[in-house]
């Protein structure tokens, strides 16, 4: 999978079908609908779960696109950073300790 070449035929769907390419406040709420719509579908058991996770990364993959940040890029710095921090189980609960 080429996330930056999904990232950009993505963004080209919203200019083609004339979605919101500019209001980046909107597109937050829009994700956070997908997000909603996953965890009900989640709860509630439905066959299309794995449809509103789709959802939810196409929105990411938009707004990233919006914003002007690689997502795949951003996401292989971010787990190279998590790789390196370091926790400790307090209580039951995993702590970090350091970065």
């Amino acid at each position: 999978m080429n996330m930056k070449k999904i990232q950009k035929e993505i963004w080209q769907n919203k200019i083609n079908k004339g979605f919101n390419t500019t209001d980046v406040n909107k597109e937050f709420c829009l994700l956070y609908g997908e997000i909603s719509e996953a965890y009900d579908a989640y709860k509630k058991k439905k066959e299309d779960l794995n449809e509103e996770l789709a959802d939810i990364a196409i929105y990411l993959m938009g707004l990233s696109e919006m914003l002007g940040f690689d997502l795949e890029t951003e996401i292989l710095k971010k787990v190279e950073k998590n790789s390196k921090r370091i926790y400790k189980n307090i209580d039951g609960v995993n702590i970090r300790v350091s970065d």
